[in-house]
């Protein structure tokens, strides 16, 4: 078993770096969904969602920097073409939406997937006492999990 300079084994490393691509590119999706929310929100709820989506895309702007830089510390190479995004990004694009409940909606459908994505990565990072990882995941899922509440709690379910 091959370790590297941080003394992870270099096999798992690597594919925690492909993992960790992967979730790159779910959020450089979700980032720019929330841009086009941010942008085209009409109606009664312009106000309050027009300030949240600003909230959401400046959080994860902030968190794609963090996956990058991960995968920079355990010596891999992010992804960063829209190409490479859209190849390897299940979580819904969100085009054209205007209506508040609609685009609720595609929020708290891209942080489910997010957070799949999260919790495969997680056990991978715990698999291979990879701690920095694994804090990271902890952290998003923690805190996506509460923003699905909240957001429900907004579209009354």
């Amino acid at each position: 078993m091959s370790k590297s300079i941080l003394g992870l084994d270099k096999k798992e490393s690597a594919n925690l770096v492909d993992n960790l691509n992967g979730l790159l590119s779910n959020f450089q999706i979700y980032y720019q969904n929330l841009r086009g929310l941010h942008w085209n929100i009409k109606g009664k709820n312009f106000f309050e969602l027009h300030v949240k989506f600003e909230e959401f895309y400046t959080d994860s702007q902030v968190k794609i920097d963090d996956i990058a830089e991960r995968i920079l510390t355990l010596q891999g190479k992010p992804l960063h073409t829209f190409t490479d995004y859209i190849d390897n990004s299940s979580v819904p694009v969100g085009k054209d939406i205007s209506e508040d409940v609609e685009a609720v909606n595609l929020v708290v459908n891209s942080l489910s997937e997010l957070l799949k994505i999260e919790r495969e990565i997680l056990d991978l990072s715990d698999e291979a006492n990879d701690e920095g990882t694994n804090s990271m995941m902890s952290d998003f899922i923690a805190e996506q999990e509460k923003t699905i509440w909240m957001l429900n709690s907004w579209l009354g379910k």
